[in-house]
């Protein structure tokens, strides 16, 4: 087990300190907030009173969300720091309860802006000055309007919301908890049960028969539950596909997306972009497939690395190499980043209770704090520079908008950080001298632009196609999305169906199929970020200069028009075919390296 807390030298750890100086202050703080929530409630039903009134109300609403938003960051970074703490759980449920019953306070908000028309906003604006730099906010408010039910209707289904989560509850406990999988010898020669958590690691075996042995089992296991899988998939797509109806949308996905404000035709975009470049990823794998000296490649050969280097790199030379990398944007964002790497932004080491993985946290009014696990691997170094890449773009946003337009929509969140992680890319390419290595970090970037942009596509197929099937009255039985899956599967990768018969159940432990079409926001971030990262090395001062004008951006603006500022318009192809574009480029190369010998 990792060391304790306490044993960690302070420098590799975060000061949340700088947020609440003591756990007093902000128990303090807890209470006023309450006390400011139960003087908030008397302002339902009088949010249109007039122009000051409007003005008042809006301002009290986000100076509320601002402070509980800070409080919440606090107990859930120091929950998160070590989760065995009795202290900070009861404080992450403290915040927790503090949002929702901010959320029932100001829960006529919404329905009574929508009461707001146009005549009556530009007449409030002219009686009341301060209200115009709210404009674009309620913009964003009245965009889906014509969407909005009454406030009863509204109340309904708010409170059938536990019914809706039904069906991803249930995939979540049967998937998490109720599943158990088959024991396989590993590379070692041990015994091992396969779990969600070591099932790719086994698919990495450098030994075809582990990878075959965890690939049929995990499988064969999804086999006997399909019919219970499919049950909770179809009821999930009937929840989104009834909302989108009653609220007047033509489809789960128009409704979806619109909340975003992205209009449809990025998917389309994406989906054609990908299908023209397909034979692109099928000569990757007959590359593969080479490399590996394998007759015919399977479903269980995919994951794989081809390199034999460990790239081996600490966390004081990767944090050294990553300020250095990222001097590319500039004096502004250089110095933002030292002030990251040495004020204490950042909790590197794995400790006793700490909890897994990475992310870029923080509040409008703190740090853009990031949590590591680090490892000594090129893997953790790109995690670095990824989360920096988000804390960067959360630290100009603050800087440059006010708390209103203070943040960023998910749809650009993925692109800022993705950035960074191709810059790496592309210094590490620049630098190294031998081809081992060099052939080790290609297979790096073309494996994640495979798993990233070609299967998330994938992924936003299917999930259109099954919204697409329910609402035109097809029964989501096992049996039809085995065929629809396995059919996308053969399409995608060009590996025959008939030949890799388990694949066909993959659909079934998927989590993000249920998260109402999110995942078609990994591709497009990913491509917008190999596109943006070329024009940042490659390209001209003003490119970086634009990019920077997209950081600072946050929500003044809706995400499409946000994007364009960095020279990105993502209904449009181009973005899609630069990005592959480099995918070739570093495929070539990638093959000339094998005919070259490199591995021999």
């Amino acid at each position: 087990m990792s060391d304790n807390r306490s044993h960690l030298e302070e420098k590799y750890t975060w000061d949340l300190g700088t947020i609440f100086a003591s756990d007093n202050d902000w128990e303090q703080e807890v209470q006023a907030l309450n006390a400011a929530l139960d003087q908030a409630k008397s302002d339902a039903g009088h949010l249109l009173d007039s122009s000051s009134q409007l003005l008042r109300i809006t301002q009290t609403q986000l100076a509320l969300s601002r402070r509980i938003e800070t409080v919440y960051v606090y107990a859930h970074m120091k929950n998160d720091q070590d989760t065995t703490v009795a202290k900070y759980q009861e404080y992450q449920s403290k915040a927790a309860a503090l949002y929702a019953r901010f959320g029932e306070v100001y829960s006529f908000y919404e329905p009574e802006i929508m009461a707001l028309d146009e005549e009556t906003l530009s007449d409030f604006e002219a009686q009341e000055a301060g209200l115009k730099p709210y404009r674009h906010y309620f913009e964003r408010l009245l965009k889906n309007k014509k969407h909005v039910l009454t406030p009863h209707e509204e109340e309904l289904l708010a409170g059938a919301q536990e019914i809706f989560n039904a069906p991803e509850d249930t995939f979540g406990i049967l998937d998490n908890a109720d599943m158990s999988f088959p024991t396989i010898v590993d590379d070692q020669g041990q015994e091992v049960e396969i779990t969600h958590g070591n099932f790719i690691k086994l698919m990495e075996s450098k030994d075809r028969k582990v990878r075959q042995a965890a690939f049929e089992a995990l499988y064969q296991t999804y086999e006997q539950f399909q019919h219970t899988y499919a049950k909770t998939l179809q009821s999930n797509v009937k929840v989104h596909n009834f909302q989108a109806r009653v609220h007047h949308y033509d489809s789960a996905r128009q409704a979806a997306m619109s909340a975003n404000f992205i209009p449809e035709a990025v998917y389309d975009t994406l989906l054609a972009s990908v299908h023209k470049h397909l034979p692109l990823l099928h000569r990757y794998l007959k590359l593969r497939q080479e490399v590996l000296g394998l007759s015919e490649l399977k479903m269980y050969d995919i994951y794989t690395p081809l390199s034999e280097v460990d790239l081996a790199v600490s966390y004081d030379e990767a944090l050294a190499k990553t300020e250095k990398i990222l001097e590319v944007f500039g004096p502004d964002y250089a110095k933002r980043v030292h002030r990251a790497f040495t004020e204490r932004w950042i909790d590197v080491h794995v400790n006793k209770g700490k909890r897994s993985g990475a992310y870029s946290g923080g509040a409008y009014d703190t740090n853009a704090f990031m949590l590591l696990n680090w490892q000594d691997t090129l893997d953790s170094m790109y995690t670095l520079i990824h989360e920096t890449g988000h804390s960067m773009h959360s630290t100009f946003t603050r800087e440059t908008q006010p708390y209103v337009y203070g943040d960023y929509s998910i749809f650009l969140a993925e692109i800022a950080s993705t950035t960074n992680e191709n810059i790496l890319t592309e210094a590490l390419l620049k630098e190294v001298t031998d081809d081992k290595e060099r052939f080790a970090i290609l297979n790096h970037y073309l494996d994640g632009f495979r798993g990233t942009v070609f299967r998330q596509t994938q992924f936003a197929e299917f999930e259109l196609a099954i919204h697409q099937a329910d609402q035109a009255g097809q029964v989501l039985t096992s049996d039809y999305l085995n065929n629809l899956y396995a059919t996308l599967n053969e399409k995608y990768y060009g590996l025959p169906k008939a030949e890799n018969h388990y694949i066909q159940y993959e659909w079934a432990r998927i989590p993000h199929f249920y998260y109402n079409y999110y995942v078609y926001q990994y591709a497009t971030g990913f491509a917008a970020a190999s596109y943006l990262a070329h024009k940042i090395v490659h390209g001209q001062p003003e490119d970086i200069e634009r990019y920077l004008d997209y950081l600072k951006a946050g929500n003044s603006d809706f995400p499409l028009a946000v994007i364009a500022k960095a020279g990105v318009d993502m209904t449009d192809t181009t973005y899609l075919d630069e990005a592959f574009a480099v995918f070739e480029k570093r495929l070539t190369e990638l093959e000339a390296l094998v005919a070259k010998g490199v591995l021999h």
